[in-house]
């Protein structure tokens, strides 16, 4: 059903007739009358921020919109963007595909926004990435995602494969774990991310003992928790996203598993979920991320005890909040170096930007639009927070279609 959604809202977006600001001095991305229309006609520039604030994603995805309006605030007291203020226009994109896309429209034409930061599921990035395209305009994507992707108007500032997913895998190798059971919610991002998982695993002399897929926002875990520990596997790599993650390690826990006799490795799971499922089901299995709220370092202490201070002593920060918050200044940086708001300028000033970011300093390659990032593995405290146990000690250099791996070369 959801694939059907998707393909329908893809249909739906390719179908909107182009739209501009009227009467608004613009700053052109090019002389294309498809081109993004940016409104800069005032002491304020217009960004949007695209997010699940309801529905199944909304766990995840309303504080990832706090951490970029935190970006915004204190970019705005630094005295904003080329002089301008940046102003923030949300909209909802209530865990539905299609919804993504109208409202991604509705930003670049009817607000012409300079740049939009949001999406959470590759479902969501995939229902947009046709409308910033077809527009020229700018997305920030903030999560960790599957690879096998470019697109010349997003920047991926979450981690892509070999800055996460494999070296979870190359974690539980280093374990002596060498059956993996993979369980994930029905749509692209599990699916493919599985797909690649068995590749490496192929190559790694490790086996996958079964793979079950529950639909996006399922409760319904008994049958696959029962499936899993049957299969008496070493380990469970979990694609699960969203409040599914808090019915899958209630049944789990039912079922009589644990971290010490049967640990997942989970790729969406973070401190704010953490919090929503209970660190009772959680203590001691395994993340793979490339931040922690508990990540050292001034960068982070600062962020850390700025959120707290906006939004709450007891909310915590996670990896995509924190790519999201880096965003931000990635934006700015590169608008800055290029003088201009112009999408297809801000393009060309993008590469090698740095940025000290609470996870550590990131860089942004030009060529692939994604970052070099830490890759960091996890452990879950009984506290709720996060504690590494193992860092790939320096930024890795992204490669989305895996083209340094011999086992990848069929994926793409």
């Amino acid at each position: 059903m959801h694939r059907r959604r998707f393909l329908a809202g893809t249909a739906a977006v390719t179908a909107v007739v182009a739209l501009s600001a009227c009467g608004a001095k613009t700053d052109s991305a090019s002389s294309s009358d498809k081109a993004a229309k940016i409104d800069v006609s005032g002491d304020t520039v217009k960004v949007g921020l695209l997010n699940s604030l309801s529905g199944t994603m909304a766990i995840s995805e309303v504080t990832v919109r706090n951490s970029l309006m935190l970006a915004i605030d204190e970019i705005n007291a630094s005295g904003g963007v080329l002089g301008k203020k940046v102003k923030p226009i949300s909209e909802d994109g209530a865990s539905d595909w299609p919804t993504f896309a109208e409202k991604a429209s509705k930003l670049i034409k009817e607000d012409a926004v300079a740049a939009t930061f949001g999406c959470w599921t590759s479902a969501s990035r995939k229902a947009v990435k046709p409308v910033f395209e077809k527009n020229k305009s700018l997305l920030f994507y903030p999560v960790q995602y599957e690879g096998l992707e470019e697109s010349p108007y997003i920047f991926y500032t979450g981690a892509t494969t070999n800055q996460q997913i494999i070296p979870g895998l190359d974690y539980l190798k280093s374990q002596g774990k060498k059956k993996l059971y993979l369980v994930g919610s029905d749509y692209v991002f599990p699916r493919t991310a599985n797909k690649e998982i068995r590749a490496y695993a192929k190559a790694n002399g490790m086996t996958i003992l079964g793979e079950d897929y529950a639909p996006l926002g399922s409760t319904e875990f008994s049958t696959i928790a029962n499936k899993v520990k049957a299969s008496k596997a070493d380990a469970v790599f979990n694609t699960l996203n969203g409040d599914s993650n808090v019915a899958f390690f209630k049944e789990y826990k039912s079922a009589g598993l644990t971290a010490k006799t049967m640990p997942v490795v989970s790729v969406s799971i973070a401190e704010e979920e953490v919090k929503s499922i209970g660190p009772q089901y959680l203590a001691d299995q395994l993340t793979a991320w490339n931040y922690y709220q508990t990540t050292e370092g001034a960068a982070n202490e600062k962020f850390v005890k700025a959120y707290k201070a906006k939004y709450g002593q007891d909310k915590p920060t996670s990896d995509p909040m924190e790519a999201a918050y880096t965003s931000v200044y990635l934006w700015k940086a590169m608008v800055e170096k290029a003088k201009s708001f112009d999408p297809e300028k801000v393009k060309a000033a993008s590469d090698g930007i740095t940025f000290d970011a609470p996870e550590g300093e990131v860089t942004v390659d030009g060529a692939s639009q994604h970052l070099y990032k830490t890759a960091r593995i996890g452990k879950i405290g009984s506290d709720g927070l996060i504690e590494e146990v193992w860092n790939s000690g320096k930024p890795i250099k992204p490669d989305p279609y895996l083209k340094g791996y011999d086992w990848a070369s069929g994926l793409s």
